[in-house]
């Protein structure tokens, strides 16, 4: 299974987040598979990486493993590869969906009431290329 996904050429997919090491989409297109990405590389960034309103850059991630990164981060790499949106997942997110970095960024998270400890919708995502993403709030008994 890939680490990441392309739509369209706009759109980049991945579980957690981006990698002080991504410098251009090739990088991502010859990314071995299988792997089990050692720590530290970009495979672990990739599953791992968390945004954070509060940083400015990189820093480490309070959960041990990779980064945590600034809208700063966001800007420069959807300018840098040339892309619109980055969509990930990897973190609860209140209403399912949550936008970051002026909507550079969306966390898309599809497991409501997670765990039975947390009281969050999920949500879908479904891109048109107008360019608009849109998003639906789904809750246990609405899957």
């Amino acid at each position: 299974m890939p680490l990441c996904g392309f739509i369209a050429g706009r759109i980049l997919c991945m579980h957690g987040g981006l990698s002080p090491q991504l410098a251009n989409i090739e990088q991502l297109r010859h990314l071995p598979r299988p792997q089990d990405p050692p720590n530290p590389s970009m495979g672990i960034d990739l599953l791992w990486a968390d945004p954070d309103q509060w940083v400015k850059g990189w820093q480490a991630n309070t959960r041990g493993v990779s980064y945590v990164f600034g809208q700063d981060v966001v800007f420069e790499t959807c300018q840098k590869l040339n892309i619109d949106l980055i969509a990930r997942a990897h973190q609860v997110v209140q209403d399912g969906y949550e936008f970051f970095a002026s909507k550079k960024l969306v966390t898309i998270f599809s497991a409501p009431h997670y765990c039975g400890q947390f009281d969050n919708f999920a949500a879908t995502m479904k891109a048109n290329f107008k360019p608009h993403v849109s998003t639906q709030k789904l809750t246990e008994t609405s899957i």
